[in-house]
């Protein structure tokens, strides 16, 4: 019996405290204020478009940027709670994406429809999907780090909406940096490649998350 008693006493000495995980909003907050200094820095640096206090005199531009910037919001939510195998019971919140996405996409339609006659579009093309896949590319391996201390069972889920948001990063940074007001060209080499990096998201969800 006291053999028994030591090892009882002998074990709870041994134990270490568990640091418990954060709240998943916690989390995404977390995430979005070093996505905001990550931004500042690269706005800094590369510098605003030049024409950028009349831009934001153009309705559909300021409602594509809030439309982008609630998609980053949103996906950094939803890339937090997936990362947990109950969401938190927030299974709406962890898909509303799906809604965000839908209004990103009414807005660009009736952009383009406003967009009469078209601006011309500018020279170049894929350069403007490099440039966000590249400024992605820090904002992703954040996510990808911090979500893998977790145990997500919707790992390919969670790696769609974590690419998803670290691409609106970019996208981001370029309507703010690059002169383009050609709706057609910004829809076609900013906003199309998301179906593509969505795709790839699942794969690595998969590759990265599934534990």
């Amino acid at each position: 019996m006291e053999n028994i008693d030591d090892l009882v006493a002998r074990l709870a000495q041994d134990t270490t405290a568990v640091k418990p995980a954060p709240h998943p909003f916690m989390l995404s907050l977390q995430w979005m204020g070093i996505a905001a200094i990550y931004l500042s820095i690269s706005i800094a640096l590369s510098g605003w478009r030049p024409d950028i206090l009349e831009a934001f005199h153009r309705p559909w531009f300021v409602a594509e940027l809030a439309a982008l910037l609630g998609i980053f919001i949103v996906t950094s939510v939803s890339a937090a709670l997936l990362a947990f195998p109950d969401l938190h019971q927030k299974r709406l919140l962890a898909l509303a994406p799906t809604w965000m996405f839908a209004i990103f996409l009414l807005i660009l339609y009736f952009a383009a429809r406003t967009d009469n006659p078209p601006v011309p579009l500018p020279a170049h093309s894929f350069e403007c999907t490099l440039g966000i896949t590249l400024m992605a590319l820090l904002p992703a391996v954040w996510t990808f780090y911090f979500m893998r201390k977790y145990a997500s069972t919707h790992y390919r889920l969670a790696g769609s909406v974590a690419l998803l948001s670290a691409f609106s990063v970019g996208a981001l940074w370029l309507r703010l940096h690059e002169e383009t007001d050609s709706i057609a060209h910004v829809i076609a080499w900013h906003y199309l490649p998301m179906l593509a990096i969505g795709i790839i998201g699942l794969w690595l969800g998969k590759r990265l998350l599934k534990w």
